[in-house]
């Protein structure tokens, strides 16, 4: 599809993108230690003794177009990605999210497979069209009677819920408003938000408020690979900054509600390193592309401030006063997802030196999830971390009533060792949210690419637990890796 939903290509200068720079990794270019080679079973030969906090947080993470299904039942409206997977030429296959993991009726299903399993979190998005099909005005109440039931039913089985109020459906009612480049779209937000908040305020420890924005920004406003399909500079920059003026007036309207559990974003970070191993941090197009990779998002909503550094002036020109004190509304910790570095090569190009999973864009370095976890801990305080994305696809089989993957295991053993790595540096890391717990609608690549730690028969909608969700079943009942 020539970009991805997490980034872009190689063939995309890094110094247009966003990505975060490890500023004290020095060793990108060694061949990573990948410890114990799995099994013909998939788990690895020996535990590695490597013991987690107690009541650490063990998860699993999907999102609502990606599982639910049920796109034209119980009052939802339309959303972008209804729209966009329907052009001609979009979604890898003519693919939509229609029908997905029909999650939506089987919910109960996959509530007692997470139970099974052992997962002590799941961390879920709200449908925005499902809850205001045209984005604005009375509720759906067949919506938000979904989620209660869903919320109720993680309670029941001690399974914590995390919410995330927005994961890219956008009601196509607001695009056709003017979307995310229209400033009204932060009080569209913020009133959605408000809604399900009072539905459900009490009832979900954490909230998330915006999945990505990076993602939203260039893979759909500015390269135009995901909904809403743009290709426009200005529009981009004018997006990101409405999308965290929005997470503001969520966080406020969060405060205003008087519930008491904890909200912040989920923001995905890839540390940045220097293609040539002789060059520094400070090499051309390094600190620029950390600039709009991260700093971008991470210092409005942590320093209330915009990148000195980085001339943006579409984004500039709509920032008003009093909108970066909103973006910096105090948030109660970080969501951070992890999938891959950037390395960036003397032109300001990106450039693959590692292997890479079977998404092209996915180089395999599980040491960037530890630079990225205390980089942020040593530039933007000692703030509780969540992580709520770290996995990879594969090309995974079933054989009977069994798939073996193997590659996942290795790929999930080696970046939880990073996370335990951070954690005994100091990293305040509260818990851990593999993406994904189920096969499901992969955005541009439809449902070419398996991301689940389980198996989905699209066609009869079984399920299927992989080795590796057998092998992490495992890790939460020993919290030891």
């Amino acid at each position: 599809m020539g970009l991805s939903r997490r980034t872009l290509l190689k063939a995309v200068p890094v110094a247009a993108l966003p990505a975060l720079a490890a500023c004290d990794a020095d060793r990108p270019g060694a061949a990573p230690d990948r410890g114990p080679a799995p099994s013909p079973t998939g788990a690895p030969t020996r535990p590695l003794g490597l013991r987690f906090p107690e009541r650490f947080g063990w998860g699993a993470a999907t999102s609502a177009y990606q599982v639910e299904g049920a796109a034209k039942e119980d009052g939802r409206g339309q959303s972008i990605w209804d729209t966009f997977s329907r052009e001609p030429g979009r979604v890898r296959g003519g693919d939509t999210g229609d029908v997905a993991a029909d999650h939506y009726h089987r919910y109960r299903q996959d509530l007692d497979l997470m139970k099974s399993l052992g997962l002590t979190s799941y961390r879920f998005s709200i449908s925005w069209p499902r809850i205001q099909p045209d984005g604005r005005g009375t509720p759906n109440v067949r919506g938000l009677d979904f989620y209660k039931r869903l919320v109720d039913g993680l309670h029941e089985r001690g399974i914590a819920p995390m919410a995330t109020l927005f994961h890219w459906d956008l009601p196509q009612a607001l695009q056709d408003r003017g979307g995310w480049e229209q400033r009204d779209s932060a009080g569209w937000f913020a009133d959605y938000a408000e809604i399900v908040f009072r539905a459900l305020g009490d009832r979900v420890p954490v909230w998330l408020t915006l999945n990505e924005p990076k993602t939203v920004v260039n893979v759909g406003y500015r390269y135009g690979v995901h909904a809403p399909g743009k290709r426009d500079f200005s529009a981009a920059m004018v997006a990101a900054h409405h999308l965290l003026l929005a997470h503001g007036r969520a966080v406020q309207a969060y405060r205003a509600s008087g519930a008491k559990q904890r909200i912040g974003p989920a923001l995905n970070l890839a540390p940045v390193y220097p293609a040539d191993d002789t060059a520094g941090r400070d090499a051309p197009g390094v600190r620029t592309a950390d600039g709009f990779e991260n700093r971008l998002y991470l210092d409005p909503v942590l320093k209330g401030t915009y990148p000195a550094d980085l001339e943006i002036d579409p984004l500039r020109e709509v920032v008003r006063d009093g909108d970066l004190k909103v973006i910096s509304s105090p948030i109660d910790l970080l969501a951070v997802q992890y999938y891959n570095p950037v390395f960036v090569g003397p032109g300001g190009e990106s450039v693959t030196k590692l292997p890479t999973s079977i998404a092209e864009w996915q180089q395999i370095y599980p040491e960037g999830l530890y630079d990225v976890l205390t980089r942020v801990r040593r530039d933007y305080g000692d703030l509780p971390i969540t992580i709520t994305e770290n996995g990879m696809p594969s090309e995974d089989e079933l054989a009977g009533d069994r798939v073996a993957d193997p590659g996942r295991i290795t790929f999930l053993r080696d970046h939880l060792r990073q996370a335990h790595r951070a954690i005994a540096d100091g990293v305040r890391l509260e818990s851990y949210h593999v993406w994904s717990l189920l096969d499901n609608f992969e955005w541009a690549e439809g449902y070419a690419q398996r991301w689940g730690i389980v198996y989905v028969d699209y066609e009869t909608q079984r399920r299927v637990p992989k080795d590796s969700a057998r092998w992490y079943s495992d890790v939460i009942r020993r919290n030891a890796l």
